[in-house]
């Protein structure tokens, strides 16, 4: 069938190094048991974030997009409007076409605090966020509107985060919502994890990572073996995409 403006619906994911992606085989399946048959999804593995002009062009038939690392910030200036809430957070996974128009919103804030929700405890007071790119920002995000006091780890601490090397004792103590949104441990690294003292972490934990496969990082198998509450980040993707999903049918 040949893909003609009139006819055909495309949706893609937005990222570099992709092909790993939870995203194409999901939408592929939901259109499939829809029956979509003029809907398609496809990874546009983008080498640099300018290489997305070209897909500028193909607007006849490419109706959103999805975005993923390393691009939820970079992707900014080369959106036409930009949700409110997306802009607070200074960053955007999300992308509905309309003709030239570009908007970008911002769905892993939905998928990220519904998935955590449910599993709070009383003593889920303070977080620890690791990594700064787009996503610890939905996750900042999320913690400031569940007045989750929260601080931000990174390997290069600017002066209002935390290094590694900083997590005390009291620290790891303190912060017993520990999130991480960097990419360690994503397949087929999957031995790698962030450099946290893991041996302070205890049963009244919480350890989220938003990497869903494998489904239990290195990350996540730490804080399991010290009784930790665990979870992936399947279910905010889940979540996050149908939230896409409306996103791009509304009118």
């Amino acid at each position: 069938m040949e893909k003609t403006g009139n006819d055909w619906h495309r949706f893609g994911l937005i990222g570099k190094n992709i092909g790993y992606s939870f995203s194409k085989g999901y939408f592929t399946k939901k259109f499939k048991d829809l029956g979509l048959d003029q809907h398609s999804y496809e990874n546009f593995d983008l080498p640099q974030i300018g290489d997305f002009e070209a897909l500028k062009g193909q607007t006849d038939t490419i109706k959103g997009f999805n975005v993923t690392i390393p691009y939820k910030e970079a992707i900014l200036p080369y959106l036409t409007t930009i949700d409110p809430e997306a802009e607070k957070i200074g960053a955007v996974n999300t992308i509905k076409v309309e003709g030239a128009t570009f908007t970008g919103y911002n769905t892993d804030v939905y998928g990220f605090q519904q998935s955590l929700e449910p599993l709070l405890q009383p003593q889920h007071t303070k977080a620890l966020i690791l990594g700064t790119g787009g996503a610890s920002k939905a996750v900042a995000y999320v913690l400031k509107a569940l007045d989750i006091d929260y601080r931000l780890v990174s390997r290069r601490p600017r002066t209002d985060e935390l290094g590694y090397d900083a997590l005390t004792e009291e620290i790891m103590e303190r912060h017993t919502i520990i999130v991480n949104c960097t990419p360690l441990g994503t397949y087929p690294n999957i031995s790698e994890k962030p450099p946290i003292p893991y041996h302070f972490v205890h049963r009244g934990h919480l350890l989220f990572d938003l990497i869903y496969n494998p489904p239990k990082t290195a990350f996540l198998a730490e804080g399991e073996a010290r009784g930790a509450t665990i979870s992936n980040g399947l279910r905010m993707l889940q979540l996050q995409a149908e939230r896409a999903w409306e996103i791009w049918t509304t009118p």
